[in-house]
């Protein structure tokens, strides 16, 4: 947690989502459905990628069929943020063949096995900051400058680079 995966997420939804038909970024998926129910995340995704504002359902398997339904000829962008258990997986994005050619879905997740559960290709794993980008990132937030930050501060600096371990959120 902190390395960020959502920040990584939303800077490639936003520079990529216009080039598909439809595009929808589902945030916070574990919190959203234990509040909520997987059937909520499911309506989310159709009312942004089909545009129907009221669609109501009754539980999660209906919601597979109306999935497969609407989006299964569409060119889609769908980013699942915090992705906890494989039946969120099931529930929202089931099969390639939901979705029309050229989709794309993006999973974050602090669990790699459940990725592989879910037969996921390409995984790409957000690694920590090093020394380097870790004193330059938080120059940039704690003075609002990269370079030439005043010498009496480096130690304090390294410091808080070397106990926040290279988590961005941290730093």
């Amino acid at each position: 947690g902190g390395v960020g995966k959502t920040t990584l997420a939303v800077a490639v939804y936003n520079s990529i989502a216009d080039h598909f038909e439809a595009s929808c970024f589902l945030e916070n998926v574990r919190e959203t459905s234990n509040k909520k129910g997987l059937q909520h995340l499911q309506s989310i995704l159709l009312s942004k990628t089909v545009g129907e504002k009221k669609i109501k359902l009754t539980n999660w398997r209906e919601g597979i069929h109306i999935i497969k339904r609407y989006l299964k000829e569409k060119r889609v962008l769908l980013i699942l943020d915090d992705v906890w258990e494989q039946k969120q997986l099931q529930a929202i994005i089931g099969s390639p063949d939901w979705f029309g050619g050229g989709s794309r879905v993006i999973i974050t997740t602090r669990d790699e096995h459940l990725l592989a559960l879910h037969n996921v290709k390409i995984t790409y794993k957000v690694r920590e900051l090093n020394e380097k980008h870790a004193l330059q990132l938080l120059s940039q937030k704690a003075f609002e400058k990269e370079k030439e930050v005043d010498p009496s501060y480096h130690d304090i600096l390294n410091r808080a680079v070397a106990y926040a371990s290279g988590l961005p959120l941290a730093l």
